[in-house]
């Protein structure tokens, strides 16, 4: 599974949990019938919910739910928690530019500063981001 799909699977899992909190049917089972992948890799990013504290899983009981409030869960809590990239690693500059050249001389100590500034306004957006309003959006789409 690529890092951008784990991701989404995440905001799937938990916008599913929101939804269906109701029901005792979540099992990873259920939740990977609804993202249409095998339950390994749905109890797989269960388990990196869980270790950032995002759902409560408990052994021998079928079943997950989430562990805070929606508005209190950004999409950048769910993109730390998925492991979507070390800290100022979204991009990477090519290896070993010709040191003889000005531009491979330079080039990766300019493309960190641009590339952490990107990243940085990635995560800005993912921050202000709850899964309170992606499952209102996901509401009102069906109602549509």
């Amino acid at each position: 599974m690529s890092i951008s799909s784990r991701f989404s699977v995440a905001i799937h899992i938990l916008c599913l949990l929101a939804i269906n909190k109701d029901k005792t049917t979540n099992t990873s089972e259920f939740i990977a019938g609804s993202v249409n992948t095998n339950p390994v890799v749905i109890r797989k990013v269960m388990s990196m919910l869980k270790g950032a504290g995002l759902v409560h899983v408990r052994a021998g009981v079928a079943g997950a739910e989430l562990a805070k409030d929606l508005p209190e869960i950004t999409l950048l809590d769910v993109y730390k928690a998925v492991n979507v990239v070390a800290e100022n690693d979204l991009f990477n500059s090519h290896e070993h530019p010709n040191p003889e050249c000005i531009v491979g001389r330079n080039i990766q100590h300019s493309l960190t500063k641009q590339f952490s500034i990107a990243q940085k306004a990635m995560e800005h957006s993912l921050e202000i981001v709850t899964l309170a309003d992606v499952v209102q959006d996901i509401l009102e789409s069906d109602s549509v």
